[in-house]
C-alpha cells in the first residue's frame, strides 16, 4: 500500500459541524436549547450521539421518550450509513452548521432499521468489513485475523482512535505486489435522486489490457449518468468525503486511500447546484 498517511488522516479527522434541535411536536417541560456538535464523518450517528441525547431528554418527561431518531428536511437519516454519507447525499450544498432534528416518537419503521444498542452497530459494520474482504481478498485476510483484531477494529472506530484502527485495518488494505491491486473493489454508489437504496457489483481495479481502471470508468459501467456527455453539461457531482475526486484517478488508490472503515467506497451522487 503507498504510504499517503496524510491522506488516511485527514478522511479520519474530517468532521461536520452540526446543530440539533427538538422537533416542535415532542412535549417538554421547559425549552429545548439546540444542542452543537462536530461529527466525525467516518463515525454512525447512533455511535456519537449520546450528548445530543442526555441534552435533550433533560427537558422531556420520561413517559414522552422513546427511541430516538433523526432527521434532516423531512428525510429520516439511516443510522447504519456512515455520517460523511449522509451529509454528502442529503445536505452537502446547504449552509453549516448542518441542521438535524431530533425525534423521541413516531419511529419512521418504513424508513430506518432500529438500533437499540451499540452491539447492532458493531454486527453491522463488521459484517460490512467481511464483505469488503470478501470482494478484496476472497476473505483470506479477515479471516486469519482473531478475534482481537476484529475488536480493535471496531474500538478504534468507537473511541475515534485512529493509530489503534489503522494497526489492524492496513492489513486489510495490502495485496501481493504481483496483483496490483484488489480482486474486487468494495463500493457502493447512493443517488440522492432516486428512491433506490445504491448501486453495486462487481469492478476490477485491473483491466483486462493490465492498465488501470479509474473513478470514471467505474461509473461509466455502473452509473453512465453521472458521467456528462460530451457535448453535454455535467448536471451532478459525484461527492466522496465531502470532495469530487478527478474522475481520472485511479480506483485502486481511492478503495485504498477514501473508503469508510467498513472498507467501502461510499460515492454519493447528488444534483449540481444550479446558482
Amino acid at each position: 500500500m503507498t504510504d499517503d498517511k496524510d491522506v488516511l488522516r485527514d478522511v479520519w479527522f474530517g468532521r461536520i459541524p452540526t446543530c440539533f434541535t427538538l422537533y416542535q411536536d415532542e412535549i417538554t417541560e421547559r425549552e429545548a436549547e439546540p444542542y452543537y456538535l462536530l461529527l466525525p464523518r467516518v463515525s454512525y450517528l447512533t455511535l456519537v450521539t449520546d450528548k445530543v441525547k442526555k441534552h435533550f431528554q433533560k427537558v422531556m418527561r420520561q413517559e414522552e421518550v422513546s427511541e430516538i431518531w433523526f432527521e434532516y428536511e423531512g428525510t429520516p437519516l439511516k443510522w447504519h450509513y456512515p455520517i460523511g454519507l449522509l451529509f454528502d447525499l442529503h445536505a452537502s450544498n446547504t449552509a453549516l452548521p448542518w441542521s438535524i432534528t431530533v425525534h423521541f416518537k413516531n419511529f419512521p419503521e418504513k424508513d430506518l432499521l432500529h438500533c437499540h444498542s451499540k452491539d447492532v452497530i458493531e454486527a453491522h459494520f463488521m459484517a460490512c468489513i467481511k464483505e469488503a474482504d470478501a470482494l478484496k481478498h476472497k476473505s483470506q485476510v479477515i479471516n486469519e485475523m482473531q478475534k482481537k483484531d476484529h475488536k480493535q477494529l471496531w474500538m478504534g472506530l468507537q473511541n475515534d482512535k485512529f493509530e489503534q484502527f489503522w494497526a489492524i485495518n492496513r492489513k486489510l488494505m495490502e495485496y501481493p505486489p504481483e496483483d496490483n491491486g484488489f480482486r474486487y473493489i468494495p463500493f457502493r454508489i447512493y443517488q440522492a435522486t432516486t428512491e433506490r437504496p445504491f448501486i453495486q457489483k462487481l469492478f476490477r481495479p485491473i483491466a483486462s489490457g493490465g492498465q488501470l481502471h479509474t473513478l470514471g470508468d467505474l461509473l461509466k459501467d455502473v452509473c453512465p449518468s453521472a458521467v456528462a456527455p460530451e457535448d453535454g453539461e455535467q448536471k451532478t457531482q459525484v461527492m466522496i468525503h465531502g470532495i469530487e475526486p478527478m474522475l481520472e484517478t485511479p480506483i485502486q488508490w481511492l478503495s485504498e486511500h477514501m473508503s469508510y472503515p467498513d472498507n467501502f467506497l461510499h460515492i454519493s451522487i447528488i444534483p449540481r447546484p444550479t446558482d
